[in-house]
């Protein structure tokens, strides 16, 4: 479908611009995978670049569907401003940043939004202020790469904004002129990186970047500038194989790692950390290993490095701040960070089982039993894309899908539709909660036809009653009447039952409730933020005036909600 130019940069144009970058990106994702060489010879980068324009986008749209809703501006009040959608596309790029690549690329957009959020009274930018965005994102994008590389994204980058500061005209004029200079330095990229020369290929992230400027172009004339399906192989490539195409898409037998085999491990975490420790941390990492990149500001941060000692770069970030969303991937590991063809040689396993979990406690008990996790924190749901990697991590023909939370049911069928395609058997359980999955979990027997273990987890997740205790961040009409910002509320299956000031008394309400209706098990699964004595008093009222009902206790972690609780 043709699109509409946008004459501006406002924030329909940022809205647009997201959403034919997550596009073009869908598409090339595979030929981008195929290509990525450097730093590591993992074959994620295209993914990688995805997923975390997939969260940016998912930020946008969520601002302009609290405006629909009159959430920020009361009903019928105005849109967005530019402001308010960069500044969410910012975030949600650096909430979700996977990979080098996908670090550095939120950093770009972190780069524009400094500039165009500028102003909080201008609706709009203008040619120039996109010239100046361009040039902002590159300059922060290098600067926030210990050690910057030429021949990778940051060269693409500075070409894109070198020749947007040369243009004069509308935002449509300074995209395709800073898409044309990123093409051709794109070409360039074998010249100035010998790894790159030797494979026969372009920089994966460069590439990528190309993808999101084209898109640039389409949002401002409507048009979207050709592309070749992969971009031109360089003169002087010699591939390193020679089933090595004849295009700068070299599949994976084409890849070659750097010279030295590099650290291990991949660390990301995000980081809450004020400026001056998150200087002291660089140092640090720094001397830990390489392709440190640390993207973000006021407060919040994305840490990146590849280290030997994985154990030290999160002690780091704890020393620096509070590192949260760890996730430490092992190069060697046949996990996300291998190649295509590495996957392909490795046996599947029959089936598996997928799940989102809230906290790092239940990421761990459900690791135990041996599904593959998805960490989720509290509002940074994970997005379909995120889902899928988790699923094809998971290496199996057939794969058993928790969603764990009401909201996630379509973007978790989303994922499951889009892996069916690639021929992995997919059932989706729609459980509601953590504690429904554990409920599913316990049952699980991958021995048995995989129909009759689906029934059987379902009816254990449906035979699960759940319920949760929180505190209120703001004023609401809930089902048990006007809440204020800072009231416990005691959650049954979903909708607000009880509310009060005390943790313990309200988890003490809501387990009467359930156990109201009869039981033979509860779990209870405790948050960070859960009173010391809440876990032995809700014991201590089961053994008392519920007999034989047993009680089982885990350790959540930061999950939000302060209690879950499940009744079997």
């Amino acid at each position: 479908m043709a699109q509409v130019p946008q004459t501006f940069f406002d924030a329909l144009a940022v809205r647009t611009w997201c959403g034919l970058a997550l596009d073009a990106l869908g598409r090339a994702r595979e030929e981008i995978d195929a290509i990525n060489v450097y730093p590591v010879a993992d074959g994620d980068t295209g993914t990688n670049l995805y997923l975390t324009v997939e969260s940016a986008a998912a930020a946008v749209q969520a601002v302009f569907e609290g405006h629909e809703a009159g959430g920020a501006g009361g009903a019928g009040g105005p849109g967005p401003t530019l402001a308010d959608a960069v500044r969410a596309m910012a975030h949600g790029a650096l909430i979700g940043a996977r990979g080098n690549s996908g670090t550095i690329l939120a950093q770009l957009l972190r780069g524009m939004a400094q500039v165009l959020a500028g102003d909080e009274a201008l609706g709009h930018a203008d040619g120039q202020g996109l010239r100046r965005a361009l040039r902002q994102a590159a300059d922060s994008a290098r600067l926030a790469v210990a050690h910057p590389v030429e021949g990778t994204v940051l060269t693409v980058a500075a070409a894109a904004a070198e020749a947007a500061a040369a243009v004069a005209g509308d935002c449509g004029a300074v995209a395709r002129a800073a898409h044309e200079a990123a093409l051709a330095a794109l070409a360039e990229t074998p010249d100035r990186l010998p790894v790159l020369r030797r494979a026969g290929v372009v920089d994966a992230g460069g590439r990528g970047l190309v993808a999101v400027l084209a898109a640039l172009v389409a949002t401002f004339t409507g048009e979207t500038p050709r592309d070749p399906h992969a971009a031109p192989r360089h003169p002087h490539a010699a591939p390193r194989h020679p089933q090595a195409c004849d295009s700068a898409v070299a599949g994976a037998d084409g890849a070659v790692p750097p010279e030295s085999e590099g650290p291990a491990f991949e660390v990301i975490y995000l980081l809450e950390a004020d400026d001056a420790a998150v200087a002291r941390l660089r140092e640090r990492l720094d001397g830990l290993g390489d392709s440190l990149v640390v993207v973000g500001g006021d407060g919040l941060w994305n840490v990146h490095v590849h280290v030997d000692d994985a154990g030290a770069a999160v002690e780091a970030g704890v020393e620096a701040g509070r590192p949260y969303r760890i996730r430490i991937t092992h190069f060697g590991a046949g996990d996300v960070h291998t190649t295509g063809a590495e996957r392909a040689r490795g046996e599947r396993a029959q089936r598996a089982v997928v799940a989102v979990v809230p906290g790092e406690g239940l990421a761990g008990l459900y690791a135990e039993a041996g599904a593959t996790t998805v960490l989720a924190r509290p509002g940074e749901p994970p997005a379909s894309g995120e889902l899928v990697q988790a699923v094809r991590r998971a290496h199996a023909r057939e794969v058993v899908l928790l969603p764990n939370d009401a909201d996630l049911r379509h973007t978790a069928a989303a994922a499951a539709e889009q892996v069916r395609a690639e021929g992995i058997r997919v059932a989706l359980i729609p459980t509601r909660s953590a504690v429904q999955g554990i409920a599913a979990l316990a049952v699980h027997e991958p021995e048995r036809r995989f129909d009759e273990d689906v029934v059987s987890m379902t009816s254990a997740a449906g035979a699960t009653r759940y319920a949760e205790v929180t505190v209120a961040e703001h004023e609401s009409w809930t089902m048990a009447g006007i809440c204020q910002a800072g009231d416990v509320l005691g959650l049954v299956d979903g909708d607000v039952a009880v509310m009060g000031d005390d943790v313990t008394a309200i988890a003490e309400a809501v387990l009467d409730r359930m156990l109201a209706a009869g039981g033979e098990l509860v779990t209870l699964v405790l948050g960070d933020d859960a009173p010391d004595s809440v876990a032995a008093r809700l014991e201590s009222r089961v053994r008392e005036g519920y007999l034989a009902v047993d009680t089982v206790t885990y350790h959540g972690g930061r999950q939000g909600a302060v209690l879950l609780i499940g009744v079997e």
